[in-house]
């Protein structure tokens, strides 16, 4: 069964990014799960996790990582202002992310669809990212520099719609992803490099001039897929269909001074591609 709200709460249906280990379903298996053609998912969490480590011949170690809500309720306060009577967009006010919904389902020609959107319509999902120090190791596990500190990252998502299944236009399987987010804050710093970012925004193209929820959410779609290097090797093939996002900083630090803003308006990526390989 393919979830199709109305056209008004298509409008209000935005994506969130969430952790979860998918296991192949078919539309039997669903059946006998939920006694429908699909299931329904309500979930609320947080993560924490001490340390995540990449080692190639030395590492980088992530440190004292958090995904969980914002626990703010002024994100993106002149949205609200102007087009929802002063009434705040989060409804509830946590560490963790929650009021989200996850629908599953496989359609009759074998694809398979899991959605991800608040539920309740006329509210976001509020998130936090937070780390530690990003540590650049040794082969000996001594920390030679710290890449990046002060990690912290708050927004909202409306949306995460992903769709597994074959493209006639690619001619493969592929995994397509279309994602509705805003970011209201976003600060780190690089140490190494005596650079810090403050207050990095990203909306959708029209909030400067119409904010309200819809418009505080860039457009992502991309789609993942077994890919081809130049050289005709096998690649992770990441491209991005499109890409709609007003960003903003507020402040560039370089040695401890600021040396102003920046703000990129109307920004439009199309067609873009990626192929990341081992070496």
């Amino acid at each position: 069964m393919i979830i199709r709200p109305s056209v008004a709460v298509l409008a209000l249906c935005l994506p969130a990014a969430t952790l979860a280990e998918l296991r192949s379903l078919d539309e039997s298996t669903l059946s006998s799960v939920s006694g429908q053609a699909g299931i329904t998912v309500e979930f609320e969490g947080q993560l924490d996790i001490g340390n995540i480590t990449y080692t190639d011949e030395g590492s980088l170690s992530v440190n004292e990582f958090k995904l969980g809500g914002a626990g703010r309720d002024d994100l993106f306060v002149e949205g609200y202002m102007a087009a929802n009577g002063g009434n705040p967009f989060i409804q509830n006010i946590s560490d963790k992310i929650d009021d989200l919904k996850i629908d599953i389902d496989v359609a009759a020609d074998g694809e398979m669809s899991i959605r991800f959107y608040p539920l309740n319509y006329a509210a976001p999902v509020d998130f936090s990212v937070t780390t530690g120090a990003w540590d650049i190791l040794n082969a000996e596990g001594e920390r030679q520099f710290t890449l990046v500190d002060n990690f912290s990252l708050e927004g909202i998502f409306t949306q995460l719609w992903a769709k597994v299944g074959y493209d006639d236009e690619l001619g493969q399987d592929r995994l397509n992803l279309e994602l509705r987010i805003g970011i209201d804050d976003l600060d780190f710093e690089m140490p190494a490099f005596g650079i810090g970012i403050r207050d990095l925004r990203m909306t959708g193209p029209d909030y400067d001039t119409n904010p309200n929820l819809l418009s505080a959410n860039a457009e992502i779609e991309a789609n993942i897929y077994n890919g081809t290097r130049r050289d005709g090797g096998g690649a992770l093939a990441l491209d991005i269909v499109n890409m709609d996002a007003d960003i903003t900083v507020g402040g560039i630090d370089i040695g401890g001074q600021s040396i102003g803003s920046v703000k990129i308006d109307n920004m439009n990526l199309t067609n873009h591609s990626m192929r990341i390989y081992g070496h």
